[in-house]
């Protein structure tokens, strides 16, 4: 297919239109077929964003790992001189090595440690169908499990009751496993009693040993202090009843493999932060409203591999007043994305990828997010499918993030409730809604952008829209949608490269250009080529036209390319040589048999050809 014709709409042009010397009349009606016949080459239409395949291994290792000498988290810093040791065997367990000052009541395979002594090694090994393991410890204690498995009938496997820091470490080259009872029978009133895996003190987990851990009660694993988890380390949650893990003030992963798989959260730290500096995280929930990942202050996102998916539909929250639904990473305060690989996807209705309430940076590495869920709908209220949305500032500074929202009404790409920022990276969205969307200004100062949306703006800011670098590449639908929208504010075109296309445009603000644009209204067809030319025949751009726009299209381009005072033509079809080409839009090329259209010259710093529809800063035909 190819363009259809470049319609008679002149009489609202801005600037008289030269004579063609093709012999081809853009202001003759003639039919599509007799334009098809005159075009000497189509392109391919729309082009999908091409999303890598991200996999765990399953023979991950994060090699050798240096032992800061003052970090109190490195089970090498302390010493253990005093080794106990519990073996269970089916029913029943026995503890051996007890020193003065370690006390055990072992009550079938039921075992209870008393310590008031420093340096104690606790070793488990053994398996128990109907056995669990507690400790009471007003010091840091050092926690081997060597080959056990335990099942608890009542109540946690572990129950860890210190105050001091707790070393876990899975000893390498063993398989580890626990499983706490679905319903707990209290021991001691108001000792907490809340996961598989419990301990009121920090956990710091070491060992390259497996370590699997089911919930079936509340959590698989909580602590009401901190975990860190080193790296080498291999820990699964195969269940939760509730939170995979769940964590009072912050979670630590600095490498190893992490496998999360629960009814509630993944991941849920109430205070202060979550780091993931490395290593291997996947995490699936598939509960209504549940996080893969969430935080009530920071996440840090410094390194390694993550798949994160969430299931559930949004549900409504009466504790709230309002919808709760599903992210796969939530953040209550400040979000920061460099030097990671992550896909999520989040499937349920109104499901989020990234939700953040404070600020949102991405400084670096790959980023595929994936909603398919639809709007989920309370009475008067609505929550609809965002890629990631962020309350406060986002900015991109560079990295490689890829957007797919698919699910319907309101299913936004990228959003921002404040300010949006593009300073460097590759960003493809391809949204059935806006695919980036900020309540006060978008700023693209650099990077390579590429925006398709199926039902709506490409690019749309609430407030100010400002280019000074990059390269813009925006597809919005059908009138009275638009490729780039900033409604009647300012609209600032400084550099960069800007190509958008829709039923209509936003006219950027004359005054406050420092770099030519051309607004061109015509009706094209899907796959059709339209190129720009100078006065030497030589392309300045070439565009892949992706979707019909057979009433009314509106092209804006801007380049520094576009000299002041120069004659160019608008021409279609032809063969490309070289250059090069980002989804549709090729430049640096050589174009041959294409067919002259339009010319116009560039006298104006916004040049207006045919009607173009849609809001903008005003004074489009104003000069420098």
């Amino acid at each position: 297919m190819s363009i259809k014709s470049f319609t008679a709409l002149s009489a609202a042009a801005i600037l008289v239109v030269t004579s063609c010397t093709s012999g081809w009349d853009p202001s003759d009606n003639d039919s599509d077929s007799d334009w098809t016949d005159k075009a000497s080459a189509t392109g391919s239409g729309k082009t999908e964003i091409v999303i890598p395949d991200i996999a765990l291994s399953d023979s991950y290792t994060d090699g050798s790992e240096s032992i800061p000498e003052d970090d109190d988290d490195f089970v090498e810093n302390s010493s253990f001189g005093k080794s106990v040791v519990i073996s269970y065997d089916g029913t029943s367990a026995t503890v051996s090595g007890l020193v003065d000052g370690v006390t055990a009541t072992v009550n079938g395979a039921d075992v209870i440690i008393n310590s008031t002594i420093k340096a104690v090694e606790y070793t488990l090994s053994g398996t128990t169908t109907n056995g669990s393991f507690k400790i009471y410890s007003s010091n840091k204690f050092k926690l081997t499990l060597n080959g056990t498995n335990i099942t608890s009938t009542t109540g946690a496997a572990i129950n860890i009751q210190s105050t001091k820091r707790v070393f876990i470490v899975i000893a390498d080259g063993t398989t580890n496993s626990l499983t706490d009872a679905s319903s707990y029978t209290a021991t001691v009133t108001g000792e907490d009693m809340k996961a598989c895996l419990f301990s009121e003190a920090q956990i710091a987990f070491s060992g390259s040993g497996k370590l699997s851990v089911k919930g079936n009660y509340k959590h698989a694993i909580c602590c009401d202090d901190y975990i860190r988890m080193r790296k080498n380390t291999n820990i699964t949650v195969t269940g939760a009843a509730s939170d995979g893990i769940h964590v009072n003030d912050y979670f630590i992963q600095e490498g190893g493999t992490l496998k999360i798989t629960s009814s509630g959260d993944g991941i849920d730290v109430e205070n202060e932060k979550i780091d993931i500096n490395g290593g291997q995280l996947y995490i699936t929930t598939n509960g209504a409203a549940k996080k893969g990942m969430k935080c009530g202050a920071n996440i840090n996102i410094n390194g390694g591999t993550l798949i994160i998916n969430t299931s559930g539909s949004g549900e409504y929250d009466s504790d709230e007043k309002d919808i709760s639904s599903c992210a796969c990473i939530k953040c209550d305060s400040n979000f920061v994305f460099k030097n990671a690989t992550a896909a999520i996807t989040s499937t349920g209705a109104a499901g989020k990828g990234i939700s953040v309430d404070g600020t949102a940076t991405f400084e670096s590495g790959t980023l595929i997010v994936k909603t398919t869920g639809k709007q989920y709908i309370y009475q008067n209220l609505d929550s609809s499918p965002k890629g990631i949305k962020a309350e406060g500032d986002l900015t991109i500074n560079g990295g490689e993030i890829k957007v797919v929202c698919s699910g319907g009404e309101g299913s936004e790409g990228i959003e921002s409730k404040s300010n949006l920022t593009i300073n460097d990276g590759t960003i493809e969205a391809e949204c059935y809604d806006d695919c980036i969307n900020a309540a006060s200004s978008i700023s693209v100062n650099g990077g390579k952008i590429y925006c398709y949306s199926s039902n709506n703006d490409a690019m749309d800011s609430n407030g100010t829209l400002s280019f000074t670098g990059g390269l813009t590449i925006c597809s919005g639908t059908t009138t009275p949608e638009e490729g780039i929208d900033c409604d009647q504010n300012n609209f600032s075109i400084k550099g960069g490269i800007v190509i958008g296309v829709g039923g209509a445009s936003s006219t950027p603000t004359a005054n406050s250009c420092t770099q030519r644009s051309v607004l061109y209204g015509t009706s094209a067809s899907e796959k059709a080529l339209i190129s720009i030319v100078n006065s030497s025949s030589k392309a300045l751009m070439t565009y892949d036209i992706p979707r019909n726009y057979s009433q009314q299209m509106t092209m804006l381009y801007s380049s520094p390319d576009l000299a002041a005072n120069q004659s160019y033509t608008f021409c279609a079809g032809g063969v490309i040589s070289g250059g090069t080409t980002f989804h549709g839009f090729t430049y640096g090329h050589t174009l041959t048999n294409f067919t002259e259209g339009t010319t116009f010259t560039s006298g104006s710093v916004v040049t207006t050809i045919n009607t173009t529809t849609g809001g903008g800063g005003g004074q489009p035909g104003g000069r420098m």
